[in-house]
């Protein structure tokens, strides 16, 4: 299999570009903007962008800082606190429990 972003050749079963580190193969970036229940520090919001946009979460994190100071702590905080509400949260995965039944025929 060959990297769609850098050409080179792949393993068939990687997921990750092992030269340019993209994502490859079936695992994508979700097509929806939502707030992950995992890799959270406050309420997901950077790591919902991170996974959006398919880049690193300490990148999107440290941006997200950066930002925030440049352009005054109010409007880091109220953007966040926006993307917080706005953003859905991403649906439990809950696993059904099937008993196990005996169908007997007459």
């Amino acid at each position: 299999m060959y990297c769609n972003y850098c050409g080179k050749v792949i393993q068939d079963d990687a997921n990750l570009c092992a030269y340019c580190g993209k994502r490859v193969g079936a695992v994508l970036a979700r097509k929806r903007l939502m707030r992950p229940r995992a890799d959270r520090k406050i309420a997901g919001v950077c790591a919902g962008m991170a996974e959006y946009f398919d880049l690193d979460i300490t990148l999107v994190r440290v941006l997200w800082i950066v930002i925030t100071f440049f352009t005054g702590i109010v409007f880091g905080v109220i953007g966040y606190i926006v993307a917080w509400i706005v953003m859905p949260e991403e649906p439990e995965h809950v696993a059904v429990v099937q008993s196990a039944q005996q169908v007997t025929n007459p």
